[in-house]
């Protein structure tokens, strides 16, 4: 099927137009890597950051206190604030949002007076490959983005393997965040 531009928005000479966020090395890394490519094919620049490869200590307040904010997490936060749209995939682990996952929203949230800063506002599409199924993991991140103050995607992508994604739900998904702006909140 050919790929139909994306009439409405204006992609960036310099910067990215989106995040790509991948929360495990198997198969949302891929689904993360499908996610960019599509990009790329409705004109838009992204980049792809894998939580898996990064040396973020789980998040524990009383490591917090004794040493601060890691490197690691500042240098994420920064890259992150630098982009207005995110795309997260993620696996679901036991029910819900996989470690990796939940201890670098927590490193992200614990950083200046406004736990909400980095995510209030923001537009954010997820999507999941998943052997449980993934729908559980989907409502509870949503339900966190939300309480963190982002603008999550009404649409989402579940899949699995008796239940790939099609091309064509990953650039559906990327046509509806790549027309939502940042709230100046």
């Amino acid at each position: 099927m050919a790929t139909r531009p994306l009439r409405s928005f204006k992609m960036t000479s310099t910067k990215n137009d989106l995040l790509v966020i991948t929360a495990s090395n198997g198969e949302n890394l891929k689904l993360a890597k499908r996610f960019v490519q599509a990009s790329k094919e409705l004109g838009a620049k992204s980049k792809l950051v894998d939580l898996t490869e990064l040396d973020l200590p789980l998040y524990n307040p009383r490591t917090h206190e004794a040493s601060g904010i890691p490197p690691t997490a500042l240098d994420l936060t920064q890259e992150m604030g630098s982009v207005s749209r995110w795309v997260i995939c993620a696996p679901e682990y036991n029910g819900s949002i996989p470690p990796v996952l939940t201890s670098a929203i927590a490193w992200l949230s614990v950083q200046g007076d406004n736990f909400r800063h980095l995510f209030n506002g923001r537009p954010i599409a997820i999507a999941s490959f998943s052997g449980g199924g993934g729908m559980e993991l989907l409502l509870s991140l949503r339900i966190q983005l939300t309480h963190l103050g982002a603008q999550v995607v009404g649409r989402q992508l579940m899949s699995n393997s008796s239940k790939p994604a099609t091309d064509e739900a990953i650039q559906d998904l990327l046509r509806r965040l790549l027309q939502m702006t940042k709230l100046d909140l």
